[in-house]
């Protein structure tokens, strides 16, 4: 597996990435456009993101096959605070043809490592619908600590959903 940020060359991998997975990744995420996942919007994003990744203020990660042909997972650090906070939000999401092969633990573990290690941050924010199991035992495994709930936190498909709240704080400040 080859884990690395995206880059704007990526995008038709992740609009199949993302059309293969488009129920999977359904019941948790918000309303998009119809053309949200297409190559061509991907690729005007992707743009944006090598931007902001060089910015320090994005960073997404994407883990890759061997051949470097398919994306298994990917996981992104977005909203990069710096300043007396020093944090940002973790987003991430595993193809539905990988699930539990510890792909996506290893994936958050890398992306973890580079938040702290490579950005110096404090603090990382993952947030989750209650109902999602599987993303509470991936941020518990982590080391990820609940800090309470949202309630009418986002809205997804339509409906406004509440959201555990978890972080997780670099062990190397105090």
């Amino acid at each position: 597996m080859q884990i690395r940020l995206t880059r704007p060359a990526d995008a038709a991998l992740l609009a199949s990435y993302y059309n293969h997975n488009a129920n999977h990744f359904g019941p948790w995420e918000p309303d998009r456009e119809y053309d949200y996942y297409s190559e061509r919007q991907l690729r005007k994003r992707l743009r944006q993101l090598d931007k902001d990744h060089r910015r320090g203020s994005a960073a997404i990660f994407i883990a890759l096959n061997d051949r470097e042909d398919e994306i298994l997972a990917h996981c992104s650090l977005t909203n990069i605070l710096y300043g007396p906070m020093r944090a940002c939000y973790m987003g991430y999401g595993v193809s539905k043809d990988y699930e539990g092969q510890g792909i996506m633990f290893r994936l958050c573990q890398e992306v973890i490592d580079y938040a702290f290690n490579q950005l110096h941050l404090n603090r990382i924010m993952a947030n989750y619908m209650p109902g999602n199991r599987r993303s509470a035992a991936l941020l518990e495994r982590l080391g990820f600590k609940v800090e309470g709930t949202a309630m009418r936190y986002l809205k997804i498909n339509g409906k406004w959903e509440d959201h555990v709240l978890s972080s997780l704080l670099n062990p190397k400040i105090l």
